[in-house]
């Protein structure tokens, strides 16, 4: 049976109210506001100032003047995410870096799987040839729209809006990706909450992030402030994350530092990229133990049932 994306959605306003579909102005009603659909995707993004204000446990927005909306449409405007890597080394890290998290799920035959912060898309390009239902969430509309242009298919939705707000409804995914995002989101823990919000009992997410990173600053010419690098705002361990799920009730997770520099710095694609993952992910393992220098950090995190 085709999947149909407004089974899955609410309204962004009180992660509540159902969306109704309005046929003739191709847009979806919620309860006081309509959202509309441009090129496929509903445009189901709040106000910024709304976001604020609120003070849900579940969708709590982030107590700070960085203004993340505002940032990270501009962001998507300015920079092409699907624009591919030319460097090799940075090519192999990004792929072995998806083969570690697609590693992490779990059984995807037919399942719905939600990508926050969709980026190039690449979840969804993954799974385009098989049943799994992939909804492609970013808060660029652009990005967004781009995914589901480049990977059309009748199981692959696309949905712009805020992860504060996250506009689907409680218990909806059986596995969620959430790549690189983590170090860039004000509020860490209401991040969290909406993430666990709408995966099933049961349901796995797997989040990923730099590890252990050296955040460089700059002086702002506009605000005369420092400035972190690719708007960076957290560095992650295993012990500071471990502090941070250790807040989180009704979730079981782990954790697993990869990816090693001194490899990457060493030019060792050249012979590596010809390697099927697990012997690569072995050889990983032995160069973290020899030099411990790993790169990413990879978090897998389970909904306990009720």
């Amino acid at each position: 049976m085709k999947p149909k994306l407004i089974d899955l959605l609410v309204d962004p306003e009180d992660l509540q109210s159902a969306l109704s579909y309005q046929t003739g102005a191709n847009s979806l009603q919620g309860k006081q506001h309509t959202y509309t659909i441009e090129a496929g995707v509903p445009m189901l993004l709040v106000s910024r100032a709304k976001a604020m204000t609120e003070n849900s446990s579940h969708h709590e927005a982030a107590q700070t003047d960085f203004a993340y909306v505002e940032h990270y449409i501009k962001d998507g405007e300015l920079f092409d995410y699907f624009e591919p890597y030319t460097d090799g080394a940075t090519l192999h890290e990004q792929r072995r870096l998806h083969e570690a998290i697609l590693a992490e799920l779990p059984d995807t035959t037919s399942a719905k799987i939600l990508d926050v912060g969709c980026g190039s898309a690449w979840v969804a390009q993954h799974f385009a040839p098989s049943q799994t239902t992939v909804v492609s969430f970013d808060i660029s509309d652009k990005n967004t729209k781009k995914a589901l242009s480049l990977y059309p298919g009748e199981r692959h939705f696309a949905v712009t809006g805020d992860v504060y707000r996250l506009p689907f409804r409680e218990n909806s995914f059986d596995a969620i990706i959430s790549a690189e995002v983590i170090e860039h989101v004000p509020n860490i823990q209401a991040y969290l909450n909406n993430l666990i919000r709408v995966l099933k009992p049961g349901g796995r997410m797997v989040l990923s992030t730099p590890y252990n990173e050296k955040i460089i600053y700059s002086l702002c010419i506009h605000c005369n402030r420092p400035t972190p690098q690719h708007a960076h705002l957290h560095v992650f361990t295993e012990v500071s994350m471990g502090k941070i799920l250790e807040q989180q009730t009704g979730i079981n997770y782990r954790m697993q530092a990869f990816s090693n520099k001194a490899l990457l710095k060493l030019q060792t694609h050249v012979l590596l990229k010809y390697l099927p993952f697990s012997l690569w992910r072995g050889m990983d393992k032995l160069a973290n133990r020899l030099i411990r220098k790993p790169s990413r950090l990879i978090v897998v995190i389970e909904k306990e049932k009720a």
